[in-house]
């Protein structure tokens, strides 16, 4: 069996039921939730918890030899004898949930061997539901049908347009933008949305220099952004792993349109120095 066709069904499943939990959420943020905190500036809400029942339920359902890594469930280390994974945000940009920007979205990713090779990141205020599996390209599903997603052309890193965390500013993003020279940047709430308006030309990089970001907020993303033919590396350029003990990317995220991750990467590196990365 070919490379393109290996990992369809997984896709297809990736995409079904990003697109149930994400109707679980809508109806939840339409009717009314509410909130508990796991720690400061970490909410957590019934809506996080029943659409991770639902994806957990039909995963098990669907490829009942997987294990799953999901945010929102208890992780036994089983999965580290895995060659599958399955990793899980049921609602990644809980926050931008709660202060109801409409800027969330449900995550659902397949790891092999410690790559990503299939994923689906769903918004559902807005209905824009991307998908990618490794060999077959990236899409967009919209209100107006489904097309191709592709990165921006633009090479120049000062020419480039960053997407920021619209819930918080972090304090080197002023040096960053100073560094690289860039003008331009577009607060976002989601990882997921962020690297989705990169890979489709809307937006041109995202950088996190802070080990917040844990595997399930860039499996489905970053099989996305890859087939859409962009870069996503942690702030010193290595790949990001999966289905590694520690799920925290404690060097950070680069996510760009690939034009000019390596210059970006070393124009980074006395910011990533002083923060300690």
């Amino acid at each position: 069996m070919s490379m393109a066709t290996t990992f369809d069904r997984e896709r297809r499943a990736a995409r079904e039921i990003a697109l149930l939990a994400g109707r679980v959420v809508l109806e939840r943020y339409e009717q009314g939730f509410s909130v508990e905190w796991k720690a400061k500036d970490d909410p957590v809400t019934e809506a996080d918890r029943a659409a991770n029942e639902l994806i957990l339920e039909r995963l098990h359902r669907e490829f009942p030899g997987d294990p799953v890594l999901s945010e929102e469930s208890s992780d036994d280390l089983v999965r580290l004898g895995a060659d599958r994974l399955w990793i899980v945000d049921p609602l990644d940009g809980t926050r931008d949930f709660v202060d109801r920007t409409g800027e969330f979205a449900v995550m659902i990713g397949l790891a092999l061997a410690g790559e990503p090779v299939a994923g689906a990141v769903c918004q559902p205020l807005g209905s824009h539901l991307w998908h990618a599996a490794r060999g077959q390209g990236a899409v967009v599903e919209t209100a107006d049908g489904v097309a191709p997603v592709r990165v921006s052309a633009i090479a120049e890193p000062a020419a480039m347009r960053l997407v920021v965390t619209r819930s918080h500013r972090y304090a080197q993003i002023e040096e960053i933008m100073q560094v690289l020279g860039i003008s331009q940047e577009r607060p976002l709430g989601s990882v997921g949305l962020k690297v989705g308006a990169i890979a489709g030309g809307e937006a041109d990089l995202y950088i996190h220099l802070s080990p917040g970001i844990k595997e399930w907020d860039t499996c489905a993303p970053g099989i996305i952004l890859s087939e859409a033919g962009g870069t996503i590396t942690d702030c010193v350029g290595r790949p990001l792993p999966y289905n590694q003990r520690d799920v925290a990317r404690r060097q950070g995220v680069v996510a760009s349109n690939g034009r000019a991750h390596e210059r970006i990467i070393a124009a980074l590196a006395p910011v990533v120095q002083r923060a300690g990365l």
